[in-house]
């Protein structure tokens, strides 16, 4: 941001590092203050603040709730090389130079921040404010924000760790009894990061006489505190849907995925606003409301450590059960198709299945085949024997 008046030319801040896109705990800010002047001009002093803070406001009714937590403050008087001061310590700046101001401070250690933030009802900002004081004239100030983002890894054992749960909702119609409906899903572990899939493995039961629908969704939960007063907004941010369930009638997903978008990462540290997300499993029920399961997610910084020890540990077992085989001393393989040099080129037409009765829809069409199938190769196995013995066994 540059600042600029009749006598100051320019007053701005630049970062050591301008494509740095964000910082994280125990991180170093650093940069300097370019100041320009038009005419002589008599600075006391130049100030440099480092701003952290959170902000929530909104309307409760005819109240405005507000409320602020700090994060970051820090606060230096900065001072010109090789130009002469005075005895209170004020400077005289000429038209025609440049004057660098540098400056540099390190954030606090992670755990103390929180990660840059801006929502419907509050924000979490960061910025570098410089303050030039001059004699009888209002201060002059210029600001430029910074991005926090504080890592969050989910290849922790609590994160690996799987989660799941189940529900069921007794379904009336005009207070008459019309069977429920019931789910049961579970998720391999709870930490992931954008862009990867959530695998769902859920059964769902319906008994009553509609037909409902299976459904899940990422949401995510921002959670604002003012004034001993909680406001919460929530939004879908991506979602999937199951097959139509009859009356009398059940249906499984195995694996049935639903991709993590680009999204911030959780933010549980600050004390006055939350983000948090959650899985949510439920079922459509029309003229009923909806049954409803969520498991709890923590979204993480992507690229921290490995994938997961889960993956690592089913790569591994992969790995150790290859090798048990090998021990068996497996006869070798047979000879590859690929040494087969023989066209099998399908030329013959296509026979439809069915007669176009409508002559307007197409009919329904499998390949027929007429020509015969190459020979499989020859091979021998060795049957192992218990005793060491080996016999061969034709194979043809």
């Amino acid at each position: 941001m540059v600042a600029m008046t009749k006598r100051v030319k320019t007053f701005q801040i630049i970062f050591t590092d301008p494509s740095k896109t964000f910082y994280c705990g125990g991180d170093t800010v650093s940069g300097r203050i370019e100041v320009e002047v038009n005419e002589v001009t008599r600075v006391s002093a130049v100030k440099i603040l480092g701003l952290g803070h959170a902000k929530v406001g909104y309307a409760k009714g005819k109240q405005r709730c507000r409320q602020e937590a700090e994060y970051l403050r820090y606060e230096a008087v900065l001072r010109l090389d090789d130009q002469p001061t005075d005895s209170d310590g004020s400077v005289v700046l000429r038209p025609g130079n440049k004057y660098e101001y540098i400056f540099g401070f390190d954030l606090p250690q992670y755990g103390k921040l929180v990660s840059t933030y801006k929502g419907k009802f509050g924000y979490v900002q960061y910025y570098v404010k410089a303050v030039m004081e001059r004699p009888h004239q209002n201060p002059l100030e210029c600001k430029k924000p910074f991005e926090v983002e504080e890592p969050l890894d989910v290849n922790t054992p609590e994160l690996l760790s799987p989660t799941g749960g189940m529900k069921e909702k007794k379904v009336t119609c005009m207070f008459i009894p019309d069977g429920q409906v019931s789910l049961n899903a579970k998720i391999d572990r709870r930490g992931f990061c954008e862009g990867e899939d959530i695998c769902i493995n859920a059964k769902f039961e319906n008994t009553c006489s509609r037909i409902v629908v299976p459904k899940a969704a990422i949401i995510a939960k921002h959670t604002y505190q003012a004034n001993g007063r909680t406001k919460v907004f929530r939004q879908k941010l991506s979602s999937v849907r199951g097959n139509h369930i009859i009356s009398g009638m059940c249906d499984a997903w195995q694996g049935k995925t639903i991709r993590v978008p680009k999204i911030k990462p959780s933010m549980l540290g600050c004390n006055i606003i939350r983000v948090e997300y959650a899985l949510m499993i439920y079922v459509h029920i029309p003229g009923s409301e909806k049954l409803i399961l969520e498991l709890p997610l923590v979204i993480g910084t992507p690229g921290l450590g490995s994938r997961s020890n889960s993956v690592s540990s089913q790569e591994g077992s992969v790995s150790n059960s290859s090798q048990s085989w090998v021990s068996l001393r497996v006869p070798s393989d047979p000879p590859s198709y690929c040494d087969i040099t023989r066209d099998c080129h399908l030329d013959q037409p296509l026979t439809p299945l069915l007669d176009d009765f409508d002559g307007d829809d197409s009919p329904i069409f499998m390949n027929a085949p007429a020509f015969p199938f190459p020979p499989l190769p020859t091979y021998t196995e060795v049957e192992e024997e218990y005793n060491g013995n080996a016999r061969m066994l034709p194979v043809c």
